[in-house]
């Protein structure tokens, strides 16, 4: 691969020489990330995060890639899924918080009828 210095440019007939050619002698893998991020460039994990809020359970999705550790294919994808793993989280313990109150709720209702008084 090409190093990234400014006294390489580029000879093709489309751009005429203006740009400088991108590239890492060191850590070649750099050059896998220069590709656009799937669904309109937000990448899979941003994408999860905006769709839980329709469906939870792509949050479930998003966090179990994240475990997996989906993003050592592209570092990009990490905040993303990590967003959706924490997310999945707050409502797991939101769904808990509220399914417990109601469940004390109706246990207390239930009492309050069944007493003669």
């Amino acid at each position: 691969m090409r190093g990234g210095s400014s006294d390489e440019f580029c000879h093709c007939q489309a751009c005429f020489g203006r740009y400088t050619l991108l590239g890492d002698e060191e850590n070649p893998r750099l050059a896998m990330f220069e590709r656009r991020l799937p669904f309109f460039g937000c990448g899979i994990g941003w994408c999860c995060f905006l769709l839980g809020f329709l469906c939870p359970l792509i949050w479930y999705i998003a966090a179990l890639l994240y475990y997996c550790k989906y993003y050592d294919r592209d570092p990009r994808e990490r905040p993303g899924l990590a967003a959706s793993a924490v997310l999945a989280i707050i409502f797991t313990a939101a769904t808990i918080v509220t399914l417990s109150v109601l469940l004390i709720m109706c246990e207390q209702k239930r009492l309050l009828n069944s007493c003669p008084s």
